[in-house]
């Protein structure tokens, strides 16, 4: 489906809910093998709960190195999702630690909405990065690869080799890459972020997103979550989300898990030391913000 029929879709079904979760729960291995540093074990090891229940949008939160992105990424290996990265560094000896781990994963697909179990995930299910969108970002900042990136976009949406010289030669390719120049001279890149967003996400698919927020300022944070709020409630959209916005968390409607926790348990946003960080600094310079009223 085309950006344009998802847009009208949207419209025509805005009053119809269509909740769906394609992944209904994930378990994460529960071997434990010998040497300590091997990843990404060594990232779960003190975890004493190994099981994640989803819904249509569920959020993984923590700090630095607590495991919400590699979460995310071993969901999408498992998965064979489109985005996924495989681990190859290994400084610590021959296992094929990643691997071995992937394949300790288990995981259960939701039903549609007959009720029937699912056997697949969605085709156009995609694990987007925060890095991806910013090398988008820069490609569109480089004149020179615009039309490879056109190109590119085309090939893997279907377009055959036969097919190329003649995109490459038409008023389409030209036309397009002019809106995209004219498109970063007009817009930050918090704005293309969300427009990028905008593009990739399509109706009746399960999207992994690592740190979306990076890039956005607070009111631009709010309104993708609402984005993405909307796209669950009348796209058929399922999201798994790594972040620890306190804009995204306090928006989205979603089930939180606390990966800083042992038990990886769930909590309300408001629990979360990220979030009280913030409301704690406000609070302490509350008579400044009263001063300027």
């Amino acid at each position: 489906m085309c950006k344009s029929d998802a847009l009208n879709h949207f419209k025509s079904n805005w009053r119809k809910v269509k909740t769906i979760r394609y992944l209904n729960s994930f378990s994460l291995s529960r071997k434990r093998v010998n040497n300590p540093n091997a990843y990404p074990y060594k990232v779960f090891a003190n975890k004493s709960e190994k099981v994640l229940l989803f819904q249509p949008v569920t959020l993984l939160y923590g700090n630095n190195a607590s495991g919400k992105s590699t979460v995310l990424n071993i969901i999408a290996n498992k998965l064979q999702i489109e985005g996924n990265e495989f681990a190859t560094s290994n400084k610590y000896g021959i296992p094929p630690y990643f691997s071995d781990f992937i394949h300790e994963c288990d995981y259960e697909l939701g039903e549609d909405e007959a009720g029937k179990q699912l056997d697949h995930i969605p085709q156009g299910s995609r694990y987007i990065k925060s890095e991806d969108i910013l090398y988008e970002i820069k490609k569109i900042q480089q004149e020179q690869i615009l039309g490879d990136g056109y190109v590119y976009e085309h090939v893997r949406r279907g377009l055959t080799k036969e097919q190329i010289p003649g995109l490459k030669d038409s008023k389409l390719m030209y036309d397009q890459i002019e809106n995209l120049k004219f498109a970063q001279e007009k817009y930050s890149n918090g704005e293309t972020t969300l427009q990028m967003l905008d593009d990739y996400i399509e109706p009746d698919a399960l999207y992994l997103l690592d740190e979306p927020e990076v890039s956005l300022s607070p009111a631009n944070q709010v309104l993708l979550a609402e984005k993405i709020n909307k796209m669950a409630r009348f796209l058929g959209n399922q999201f798994i989300i790594s972040t620890h916005s306190p804009f995204m968390l306090g928006t989205l409607n979603a089930k939180i898990y606390n990966l800083d926790s042992n038990e990886m348990e769930t909590a309300r946003w408001t629990e979360l030391g990220n979030v009280r960080y913030f409301y704690d600094f406000f609070v302490k310079h509350k008579e400044e913000f009263e001063k300027n009223k």
